[in-house]
């Protein structure tokens, strides 16, 4: 049995993952996040959230015989746990019958995380591991998903991210930053490609009960530099208020969503250009990526 503490549910094991599938059709649909003839890419990293939001995805395309899917893997070159990772998105999708790619930080970048972290140092603490490979990751999948002509990127990020990320760009000064922080992001380039996140209602800890109970395969070893990152103080905050305050979680979500429209206004007087370096689209002259291996000396 199942007790959702800030909704009062009890739900025996097959109606909660049932409850999962209906929440993810429901946000799907009232945020029109896909088309029927759509090509989505489907960022899969190998945890919990993106082999579940694959499964989901490939059970809601069965009603959709013109819709298209691909499985795409970020290999940011992090050793004893990136190729873990590769290999069960591999099986997944080969369960699955998904066409799965795979594009490296190497080929992109010249070198692997693990490479850029070395020279983060020389920074000073200027920029986290997590910081640093969040902007590139974001800039591969990106690329990757433009390549094979895809409409949609569907990204596993749930109710814990959304939250955690407003609560960063908040501490860090950056409030803006939040209308970009949205169910459907639609590109303001044309090199962008429109991203989804049909998780963004469900929470983490549901997820994972979800995969466990569906018999999901996926990695359960964290990333070695997630200790480092300011967004995992902000998880452990956040679980905490959550546990003493359930439902606090749709609050703060519920509260960044109310405040988007007044801080649209903003972005929208922002004009979106090719980076000079790169060719990429940025605000600025050179793109954040770009910007960051400039720093360290690879461009």
């Amino acid at each position: 049995m199942v007790f959702r503490i800030y909704s009062g549910e009890r739900l025996c094991s097959r109606h909660f993952k049932d409850s999962i599938r209906e929440k993810v059709s429901r946000t799907i649909a009232q945020y029109k996040m896909l088309d029927p003839d759509d090509r989505i890419a489907v960022a899969l990293s190998g945890g919990k959230d993106s082999v579940s939001l694959l499964r989901i995805l490939f059970e809601l395309e069965k009603r959709f015989p013109r819709a298209q899917m691909t499985a795409l893997t970020i290999d940011e070159g992090i050793k004893g746990y990136r190729e873990e990772a590769i290999a069960i998105a591999a099986e997944n999708c080969n369960k699955l019958g998904v066409e799965h790619r795979v594009l490296s930080f190497k080929e992109l970048y010249g070198d692997t995380l693990d490479e850029l972290v070395s020279k983060l140092s020389s920074l000073k603490g200027e920029i986290s591991p997590c910081s640093f490979c969040g902007v590139l990751r974001r800039r591969a999948l990106n690329r990757a998903a433009r390549e094979i002509g895809a409409d949609r990127l569907a990204t596993a990020h749930n109710l814990d991210d959304e939250v955690q990320t407003g609560l960063l760009n908040l501490i860090h000064g950056d409030i803006v930053r939040n209308a970009r922080v949205e169910p459907v992001l639609k590109p303001e380039h044309p090199k962008f490609v429109t991203r989804v996140k049909p998780f963004c209602k469900i929470p983490e800890s549901e997820l994972a009960l979800y995969a466990h109970l569906d018999r999901i395969t996926f990695q359960t070893r964290p990333c070695t530099y997630r200790e480092t990152s300011l967004r995992n103080e902000i998880r452990h905050m956040v679980n905490r208020l959550e546990f003493n305050h359930p439902g606090v979680k749709y609050a703060i979500s519920s509260s960044f969503e109310r405040l988007r429209p007044a801080l649209k206004t903003v972005v929208s007087s922002v004009k979106i250009q090719d980076c000079s370096s790169c060719g990429e689209p940025t605000v600025g002259h050179i793109c954040k990526p770009c910007e960051m291996l400039q720093k360290i000396g690879v461009l």
